[in-house]
């Protein structure tokens, strides 16, 4: 897990190996065990004073990490030392897992159920073997399933700024936290807003959050303004004609019989394949989601 740091990075450099990650989760999940997580991790239940007992209260935050990701046989030892990274794993069979934190959040306990959600997570991805190829875009798909399954509002509420120190802990940036989040909560309802003691955590969610409505009002989604639908529509003609035309959006015109249109599907990102007709309601044959469009 990467290290607290003064070089925050922004946006949404991750964007598409986010969506990714989302996708893979459903694929391998199924939305009946997606709904199960439909409580997140309650913030009294991680939270850790300064009164508490170093070892057993990381003992205590780990085993409420562990439940919440359904791993019952899973016992979590937990251990300090000085490191580059915030925290790490040993990956093994099991039932035994050993995680080490950096020393540093001996006196910034706070955050050990941020550090511990990702380690944790990791876990849990190892015990569904699924995982992406390379480190990196590994992390992020750790990162995206902690925040989409409910431990993840942690990882954004250690982001934290002033004009003299900074702190962020995970690979995405607290808008791409914000943006799975916002997608978590448009799915399950659950507004994770009144959990953030981070005013920049809020900050990056409502961010997040405008990004994922914008899924929504994205073409031939029938939610869609009037820009996106006059675009798409000229798109359309151009594609009917046979002629070439750039596309503002994610949609792609396909020939036919019949002509249609495939484009993402707002919640998980699994594309959907519908044919030009006009009005017409669709459901998501990966995440179950009914979509109203018009194509």
């Amino acid at each position: 897990m990467a290290a607290p740091g003064s070089d925050i990075e922004h946006g949404y450099p991750h964007l598409d190996m986010v969506r990714a990650a989302i996708t893979a989760l459903y694929r391998r999940l199924s939305r009946d065990t997606v709904d199960t997580f439909g409580l997140s991790v309650a913030p009294g239940d991680v939270a850790f004073s300064e009164q508490d007992d170093l070892h057993l209260g990381v003992q205590r935050v780990a085993r409420v990490l562990v439940q919440h990701m359904r791993l019952p046989d899973a016992r979590m030892i937990v251990s300090f030392r000085e490191m580059r990274h915030a925290g790490n794993v040993e990956l093994a069979a099991g039932p035994e897992y050993f995680i080490e934190l950096n020393s540093r959040f001996k006196s910034h306990r706070r955050d050990i159920g941020a550090a511990l959600a990702h380690e944790v997570t990791h876990v849990y991805l190892h015990r569904l073997d699924l995982a992406f190829p390379g480190t990196r875009d590994n992390e992020i798909l750790t990162d995206t399933t902690a925040a989409y399954l409910g431990t993840g509002w942690l990882l954004l509420d250690a982001y934290r700024q002033d004009a003299v120190t900074s702190q962020k802990l995970g690979y995405l940036t607290p808008e791409e936290f914000g943006y799975v989040l916002a997608k978590r909560a448009r799915l399950l309802g659950e507004d994770p807003a009144p959990w953030f003691t981070s005013p920049q955590a809020y900050e990056a969610y409502a961010k997040g959050l405008e990004l994922a409505l914008r899924d929504e009002r994205q073409p031939p989604l029938a939610a869609a303004g009037w820009t996106g639908r006059r675009r798409y529509a000229r798109d359309r003609r151009s594609a009917q004609s046979g002629r070439p035309s750039p596309t503002g959006g994610d949609y792609v015109f396909e020939g036919g019989p019949p002509f249609s249109v495939s484009f993402p599907c707002p919640t998980c990102r699994q594309r959907i394949r519908l044919p030009v007709r006009g009005r017409l309601r669709a459901r998501c044959g990966l995440c179950r989601t009914v979509l109203e469009c018009d194509t």
